[in-house]
């Protein structure tokens, strides 16, 4: 039963709470008048305004535990206020299980994954007109497999020019063993995905391996206002949909953008189909998510994974890579997984600009190496087979695998078809697809398209899911308390009963 109490002891069981409420981020609808918030949250007593995101209009605040439901009370009633969330910690996503700064060791995921092949079938190694923002730690740019191809990032971690990357006890060099992963450029014999990229450093971890919610989606703004084409993410938090609602819609802004959002599935060895683990489960247009395979193209036992919110598999289990001080050495996690893969999306972009992130995706997916391990694709990355359906402008289904719900409709297209194009699903009965290659869910089940074009050319999709709600990108309400106590949300939900996060409790 649903009782309104009085603000005497709303107070009272705050500050009974073992939770600290402390730092919380609130987005503000419409137009974003920063400094008018800040000057007026400033003047609240007690809260301070601690930063700003003029891109996702976005505050961080901090709330003194006495005043957290009164404050958020004050909040939720406020028209132009979208929703406040508590801020959290991101961290890298590395299990670093060997580490080794000797002498050079043998880079199999390169030969694993037919890299040297790709570069040689199509006579260059990627181009530097492409570059991928490598948001982590910073990198040693000054590193001799790595200074031709860095060029000018930041630090939103010290707020300056110089995105370094500084080690720490929890801190190996995570984001200059990433940057190798992506684009090394053989200097001493190491070379990365993409030996002829350009990797642009923004630091947001710190030499604890953590950072600031605001300032990874500040991250994520800079590299798409400075031109990436690719963001390689190698961190993230186990958050529900609705905390990490902020993140997400910073995810959208690349993807619409047109940046691919490369992003790792995380090491806790579980199912993101379960687990709510962002920036992965952030499913937009061109987004990637990765979960890690190893020598023998089995899961490592750390990996997680998930048929409907993972995307594909790359290795990721003792991975050479360069270190600060021009060092080298192994490191093991999806951390390594995604920069291999987002080096590898530069250099398909590179011969090919015009593909979008579905598009490659569709592409990586159809064309990888089939193994044990459960993704959308059930497939290890190939370099050469997808350069090769490149080059020969192969007929790909996009997207090539989807999971979506029985009240939604997914529009599919023919990459590289030659002429008209007809569409085909395996199995009517469970979802029918137009002449326009719009398909329509009849029941729940599983189905295939076939797409063929106008010289005969014919391709299959992989599995498109129908029935379980896709891990997307959606957050806020159904049931959710945005606050880390829940007693508090039982409160508020007492004081104003339609709030979003009320409907289920």
């Amino acid at each position: 039963m649903k009782r309104i109490l009085s603000n005497v002891v709303l107070l009272s069981v705050v500050a009974a709470s073992s939770a600290h409420a402390g730092e919380f981020v609130l987005k503000h609808r419409g137009t974003f008048p920063a400094a008018l918030q800040a000057q007026t949250f400033s003047a609240t007593p007690g809260v301070k305004v601690l930063d700003a995101s003029q891109e996702g209009q976005l505050l961080k605040i901090d709330i003194p535990d006495s005043r957290v439901a009164v404050f958020m009370a004050k909040l939720l009633k406020d028209a132009n206020v979208e929703y406040v969330v508590p801020n959290f910690k991101l961290r890298r996503l590395d299990g670093a299980e060997a580490f080794d700064v000797g002498a050079f060791a043998d880079q199999w995921a390169i030969t694993k994954v037919r890299a040297r092949e790709a570069w040689n079938l199509v006579g260059n190694k990627g181009s530097r007109s492409v570059t991928v923002a490598v948001i982590d730690t910073g990198v040693d740019y000054n590193h001799g497999a790595l200074k031709t191809n860095s060029v000018a990032g930041f630090d939103y971690r010290d707020n300056d020019s110089d995105p370094m990357d500084l080690t720490g006890s929890q801190n190996p060099g995570h984001g200059t063993h990433c940057a190798g992963i992506v684009g090394a450029d053989g200097s001493g014999g190491m070379f990365g995905a993409s030996p002829e990229v350009s990797i642009m450093p923004i630091r947001f971890l710190g030499a604890d391996g953590s950072g600031d919610l605001m300032n990874g989606i500040k991250a994520i703004d800079f590299a798409i206002s400075k031109g990436a084409k690719v963001i390689s993410a190698s961190w993230g938090a186990a958050v529900p949909t609705s905390q990490a609602q902020p993140l997400i819609e910073a995810v959208k802004r690349a993807s619409d953008a047109g940046v691919i959002f490369v992003a790792a599935a995380a090491n806790d060895g579980k199912s993101n189909d379960v687990a709510s683990m962002y920036p992965a489960n952030a499913k937009f247009a061109n987004t990637i998510s990765v979960a890690a395979s190893d020598s023998s193209d089995a899961k490592p036992s750390w990996s997680n994974y998930g048929k409907h919110s993972v995307d594909l598999a790359s290795p990721g289990h003792e991975i050479f890579s360069t270190l600060p001080g021009n060092k080298y050495g192994n490191l093991s996690g999806t951390s390594m997984a995604t920069p291999l893969v987002s080096g590898l999306v530069a250099f398909l972009l590179a011969q090919d600009s015009t593909l979008s992130g579905e598009d490659i995706r569709s592409i990586l997916q159809t064309t990888g190496a089939k193994v044990s391990i459960e993704t959308a694709c059930n497939c290890r990355v190939d370099a050469l087979s997808a350069t090769q359906a490149i080059v020969g402008k192969k007929l790909t289904v996009v997207p090539a695998a989807a999971t979506i719900t029985p009240e939604a409709t997914l529009q599919l297209k023919g990459l590289y078809a030659q002429g008209p194009v007809t569409f085909r699903s395996s199995n009517e009965a469970v979802a029918t697809i137009s002449a326009t290659g719009v398909l329509t869910p009849k029941t729940e089940g599983e189905v295939t398209v076939e797409v063929a074009d106008g010289q005969g050319n014919k391709a299959s999709s992989l599995a498109i899911h129908i029935g379980k709600k896709a891990p997307d990108g959606g957050g806020g309400g159904g049931g959710s308390c945005p606050l880390p106590n829940p007693a508090l949300c039982d409160i508020l939900c007492g004081i104003m009963p339609d709030a979003p996060f009320c409907a289920a409790r």
